[in-house]
């Protein structure tokens, strides 16, 4: 990024803005509809990394191969599926609007182009917020997946995303729903800044050169940077969101750090870092091609 002087990131900011300049607010929830569908087509992947986070799996096609062939294509692939629809129409939902909401309140008076560091703050509280709003729906996908690797004895075997909240709130209290939520909100404030951002710094990176104009391989290829580095950031609060959420007890987020590097060194903050790329990467660039062509429709009725 250091190669992109300022002067050339505000100009590649400014061909980003000029056509959206005087266009109204889109509706707060185009982020929810768009992650809804990426999630759709990503979330057996989001399966093979949850399950590798928190059993003794190894290898991502193993892995799924396993799924497929001892429970079947949809209940192997797509267990869980209600509470990830559940997820992304609460916190994907929440830190989308919010993102945009937040860059319009920290732009300047006369400031043309927000700066990177303005975007990552809005992102950070964009996630923030996204992760509280979430949290429910993370613990019940987490669980879904989780309890296919476990003993049936052990399973909480929920129909779906309202019985398992219910089922929470009835067997373990209200103040189960946000059980990791230290962890879960840490990770979300830097996915938001990881990917959210960083979106619009590598939008901008990219227009400043003769090669990219507004477009789909203008967004492919910035959503692909950007999912990138939101899964190197992310990944040890990832790993350390998932083992918590996946236990019923009562074990602190020092004990369940303290126990995973006594039994698997450092590498259990990378742990399933792999599908974690193949799935948010892939779920990065379908969310943002989605939502750039749902705000696309949306300028199309307005006309």
């Amino acid at each position: 990024m250091s190669k992109f002087s300022s002067k050339e990131l505000d100009k590649g900011t400014q061909k980003t803005v000029k056509s959206t300049q005087q266009k109204p607010a889109y509706p707060f929830w185009l982020g929810g509809v768009a992650a809804s569908g990426a999630a759709f087509l990503t979330h057996p992947l989001d399966v093979s990394k949850v399950k590798l986070q928190t059993s003794k799996y190894t290898g991502m096609i193993k892995t799924m191969v396993y799924a497929v062939r001892n429970d079947g294509f949809f209940r192997g692939a797509y267990p869980g599926l209600s509470a990830s629809l559940l997820r992304q129409m609460t916190y994907s939902l929440t830190r989308f609007g919010v993102y945009e909401a937040a860059k319009q309140r920290l732009k300047s008076p006369g400031e043309k182009a927000l700066p990177a560091y303005k975007m990552a703050i809005a992102g950070s509280i964009a996630g923030a917020l996204g992760g509280v709003a979430g949290n429910p729906a993370d613990i019940i996908l987490v669980r879904m997946i989780g309890d296919s690797v476990k003993p049936a004895a052990e399973r909480h075997n929920y129909k779906n995303c309202f019985d398992g909240l219910f089922r929470m709130i009835r067997e373990e209290g209200f103040s189960s729903l946000y059980r990791g939520l230290g962890p879960n909100v840490t990770r979300a404030v830097l996915m938001n800044a990881s990917q959210l951002a960083t979106y619009d710094v590598f939008k901008a990176m990219l227009l400043a050169t003769p090669v990219y104009e507004e477009g789909m391989p203008l967004h492919f290829s910035a959503s692909f940077l950007a999912g990138t580095v939101a899964t190197t950031v992310c990944s040890p609060f990832d790993v350390l969101r998932s083992r918590i959420m996946n236990t019923a007890g009562d074990q602190s987020v020092l004990q369940v750090v303290s126990q995973s590097y006594r039994k698997e060194g450092l590498s259990w903050a990378f742990k399933g870092f792999v599908p974690a790329w193949i799935r948010l990467t892939p779920n990065t660039i379908a969310i943002m091609l989605i939502l750039e062509q749902l705000r696309k429709v949306v300028d199309v009725m307005r006309t």
